[in-house]
Parts: C-alpha cells; structure tokens; sequence
C-alpha cells in the first residue's frame, strides 16, 4: 500500500530522514536528482537539446542537480534559473555553484529582463521552477514563462509536481498559470492533486521515484489517504480447499434489467459468478427470461411478476449477498419494491446504477440502507446522491465525509477509482485504462464485488479488490483487445488471468 501524504507531511518525512538516517540536505537533493536522472536517460535520447528552468527554492535546486549530471551523461542542457529576488535557498545556491564549476556550462541566471530561448518539438524542457509546497497562484514573471512553455511544442517534463500545480486542492488555483507536463517523475510518494481529472492536462503520465524516505516515519505517518497495489490484495485472496463446494462460495441474489437493458444484467451476473461466487439468482423481469437461458445458462432465474421491470423482491432467506441496480429503470413501482429490500435485505448490498438513482430521487430510500453496504457511483450519479461538486477534489472531500457520516462504502468510480470507508480512510486504485470506458464496464464491477461479498469477504476488502480485479482484468482486456476496441465482456473474460497474475 503506497500512503498518500499531503504536502505540509511531506516537510515533516523529509525532515526527520535527514535527521535520523542522517543524511545533509544537500545530499537528499542529490539524492533526489540522481534517481531523476535515471529515469531520464530510460526515456529520452542523447540527441535532443535539454532545457532546464529552474526556481529558488528546492525545487530548483533539484533542477540545477539534474542539468549537472545530465551534462556528465553527455547531453546537451541549458540551464536557466529564474531568480527575481536575488535570493536562492542553501541547496539551490549550492548546486547553482556546482554547475558554475563545471566546464563549458550554459547557466543563464535571470534576475530582471528574460529573452526565453527559441523552443521546438525537438527540444525536452524539464521543469524545475515551483514544487509542491507552493500555495497561491503564480503571477508575474513566473506566470509569464509557464505560459511560454505551455505555447510551445517541446515535450515537458515536471520534477515532483508541475510548477503551479498545488498539492491537493487547485480550486482557488489559476488554471493558466500551471505548467502542462508531458510526464512527472514524483519523489517518494504520489500528490493527492495527480488523481482528479481537471489536473490530468497538467500532471501528464506520471511516476513515483524512491528516494529514500525514512521508513520509520513513512509507518508512524498516518494518513486517510492510500493507493492500493497489488501486494495489498493478494492476502485478501483465499487458497480454495480441496473439498470446497459451491456452498462454500456463496449463493448472491441480483436484482437487475428491464426490457432494452437486460444486458446490463446479464453483465453483472456473468461478472459475479466468474468472480468465484457459487451460485447466482438474478430477479429479472419476464421479459429477461429467454435472454438469460441463453446468454446465460449458469444463472439461475427469479422472475419477477411484471413483464418490463422490477416490482417485487424474491424470498431473501437463502442468499448470502445482495446487489441491485444494473439495467434497472427508474419506474415508481421499481422504487417502492427496492424499499422493501433495503428494510428486510439485514445485510451489506452493492447499490450502483439506478438503484442510486431512485434512491437519490427518494431520499426517504436512503434512511432504510443496511450499514456498511457498497454504493458505486459514477461521479454524476453521486452528485445527485450529494450535491454537485465543482471539483474532483471538492467531490471527493464530500465522499469521503458522506461515507463516514453514513456508515456506507462509496465506490467512486473514474480513472483512479476511490474506495471511501465508513472509517474515512480513502483507497485509490491503481489498475485500469480508458479502454474501460465503456457500456457495461461499471455493471461488470458490481457483479464483482457481489460475487466477492457472497464469498463471506468484508465489505470493505470486497470493494476494495474488486476494483482492483476490475481494473487489472482491464488492463488484461486492453493487451489483448486495445483500448479502442474491447467491452465489458472482455473484461469478464480476462478475470480469470487477472486472479492468476495476483498470485
């Protein structure tokens, strides 16, 4: 598990590793450039021209530790420190030194007028101006030159944050006054900013580079908030006994599809079964009968009393888990049915689709939602549960605090889906692709962590793996398929791949 800090506990990690590994400032700059440069000289040819820019602070003194070796490997680097006050930091003004000494260096310090190089496509611009810790807007001469990098067509590169990005929160941030980097090589830990959609075009790809950080510190830190890896599910997925049953695994009742969206239900049960649950009913209405025997013969069928659409539940007595939602419909009657199963379902449910809808259409539903039950919006459907957000960040913040209120799960779902706990932990994902944005893909997760919770796992490690066996039979799915070109069911059909990758 790979904990997020926010940037004021970022200071304090750092602090105490130079204190107790001890290591000198300036050398966890070093540090710091050196892993840097590594990853650099991975990724970007010898031929190209490299321009640096760097600030006053420690950023920049990584930026001018990262020009001097790089002009030691050969390449081709201009420096340019921008420093209006005339005051650097002790690192900064070390390593400013440092590539002063070396021969036939090309540091230009700016103080008052700038004359910005000419660049091109062909040229790599490494951005070392501003770092984390920054929070108020850039303006002025600093606000001038990223708008200068950003009109150019050079491929741009952001040591540990892009320059005039915040750590965490951007909405009073100055969107033109942001460096729009191609690529950002992190130190020790991802910024909270980096997983929200509106800082896509600044953050670019990005990837965290070990430094060192003092690991007495990193476990002692605690923090809401943590990206899930594959080492954090692997416990969590049982060795299957000799003399296991199907009993054993679980028996899990959908409720799900309507007529015209009975695929949306034959996804999410086909994604539960292949998830190792070992049994499924789907409650369908009559119209899905003929569907389901076909498309799927392993599921067994209750059928509702209505041709259309879901208005009655099922005997609850002999399942194990519960989902509703996929396909469902927003009909009144579908609503007061829905009521009934939230009062008498006395365990967890997964809640997606329009079972969220009705309920956000009649909160009077929400009251009746046993604790701990798993809800897996998608950014909208969640702001009609909570009120618009006006922010990744902003929405977040607000489901985070809703499930902890609540005593719920909230499956957030987008690019680095977030599993917000009743305890106010908050765990980013770290699989998946744009390939997964497609019709049916979020029926398929709920199916998922249906299959996992009839398995008789937490709530909480349902959501939890089952975003992740979700995305990584994603990234399966894209190999194999492309982004462009897979579907839901292919994410299905690599799920079993992904269980094998895990162990």
């Amino acid at each position: 598990m790979t904990k997020i800090f926010f940037t004021e506990q970022v200071k304090i990690l750092d602090q105490y590793t130079i204190n107790n590994e001890p290591i000198l400032p300036i050398d966890l700059v070093e540090r710091a450039a050196t892993v840097f440069l590594h990853e650099f000289c991975r990724r970007f040819s010898k031929q190209k021209r490299i321009v640096v820019f760097a600030g006053q602070g420690n950023n920049g003194a990584d930026a001018l530790a990262v020009a001097r070796l790089l002009k030691d490997e050969a390449y081709k680097v201009e420096t340019y420190l921008l420093n209006p006050s005339e005051h650097l930091s002790t690192e900064c003004e070390i390593n400013k030194q440092r590539l002063l000494d070396m021969p036939n260096h090309q540091l230009t310090e700016v103080i008052d007028d700038f004359i910005p190089p000419i660049l091109t496509a062909q040229d790599v611009v490494i951005d070392g101006l501003f770092g984390s810790g920054l929070n108020r807007p850039l303006t002025g001469g600093f606000a001038a030159v990223v708008d200068y990098i950003n009109q150019s067509d050079s491929t741009v590169v952001s040591i540990d944050i892009p320059s005039g990005l915040f750590g965490e929160d951007n909405r009073s941030n100055n969107p033109d006054a942001i460096i729009k980097s191609d690529l950002t090589l992190t130190f020790g830990f991802p910024k909270l900013s980096f997983l929200f959609a509106e800082n896509d075009e600044y953050v670019g790809e990005w990837k965290v580079l070990e430094i060192g950080i003092h690991p007495d510190i990193i476990q002692s830190t605690t923090t809401h908030f943590s990206l899930i890896t594959e080492e954090d599910i692997l416990p969590h997925i049982p060795k299957r006994k000799k003399f296991s049953h199907k009993g054993t695994f679980g028996h899990a009742l959908l409720i799900a599809g309507s007529r015209g969206k009975m695929g949306a239900a034959v996804l999410a049960a086909r994604g539960c079964l292949h998830s190792g649950a070992g049994m499924i009913t789907a409650h369908v209405p009559k119209c899905g009968e003929i569907v389901f025997q076909t498309a799927f013969p392993e599921c067994i069928l209750s059928l509702d009393r209505h041709d259309e659409f879901f208005t009655q539940v099922p005997d609850l007595r002999s399942f194990d888990a519960f989902g509703i939602g996929p396909g469902l419909g927003k009909r009144l009657e579908s609503s007061s049915a829905m009521d009934y199963l939230l009062q008498y379902a006395l365990k967890p449910i997964v809640i997606d689709a329009d079972a969220i809808n009705l309920i956000a259409a009649n909160m009077d539903l929400f009251n009746h939602i046993p604790k701990r039950s798993i809800l897996t919006p998608h950014p909208k459907e969640f702001d009609r549960l909570a009120g618009k957000s006006n922010s990744g960040y902003e929405r977040l913040m607000k489901a985070k605090s809703f499930a902890e209120q609540n005593k719920l799960f909230i499956v957030l779902k987008g690019a680095y889906t977030a599993v917000c706990t009743p305890e106010g932990n908050v765990y980013f994902n770290s699989t998946g692709n744009p390939g997964m944005a497609t019709a049916g893909s979020g029926d398929v997760l709920t199916g998922i962590i249906l299959g996992l919770l009839a398995q008789n796992y937490d709530p909480g490690i349902a959501a939890i793996t089952g975003v992740f066996l979700h995305g990584m039979a994603g990234d399966l799915a894209a190999v194999f398929h492309s982004e462009e070109s897979m579907v839901a069911g292919n994410i299905i059909e690599m799920l079993g791949k992904a269980f094998k990758q895990i162990r």
